[in-house]
């Protein structure tokens, strides 16, 4: 039996610029979201007099979490990491909006499932809708800003 000889095999091709951009862009977006997401929890837990300082970061976590999950989940299909929809600041806010209100109902199950107290009052599903909306609309319209500077 005869074997023949496969053809070479080039390596991967490195990631375009464009592309590395794109991650770049992506990870950014990301950290800032989590980072949104813990200020609302530390925010909602100071409100309650809970503990909210640096020494309850894994407090603030667990009760940023569901919230998180939810937009995590949703929001990609929502269109709120591609560039063509989110490139400048009005589009960016725009799809920011609509995002986060598809994943509110996602976020409010997730609440209720990992709360302790399996509760969501409908103030505390108001405010839930209106202040991510506020601090993940600043957040990343503020980025859509500085990152079409830098383009």
């Amino acid at each position: 039996m005869r074997e023949t000889a496969s053809p070479p095999q080039s390596p991967p091709a490195a990631p375009s610029a464009a592309a590395r951009a794109g991650n770049w862009r992506v990870a950014a977006l990301v950290v800032g979201d989590l980072i949104s997401f813990l200020i609302f929890a530390a925010a909602g837990r100071r409100s309650h007099s809970e503990a909210a300082g640096l020494d309850a970061v894994g407090q603030i976590a667990r009760t940023a979490l569901p919230f998180a999950l939810g937009w995590f989940l949703v929001s990609p299909f929502a269109g709120a990491f591609r560039r063509d929809k989110t490139f400048t600041p009005a589009r960016m806010l725009a799809r920011t909006e609509l995002a986060w209100l598809a994943a509110w109902p996602a976020t409010l199950l997730l609440r209720w499932a990992l709360a302790d107290d399996h509760q969501v009052p409908l103030s505390f599903a108001a405010v839930i809708l209106i202040a991510n909306a506020v601090f993940l609309g600043l957040w990343r319209t503020t980025f859509a800003l500085l990152a079409r500077r830098r383009a």
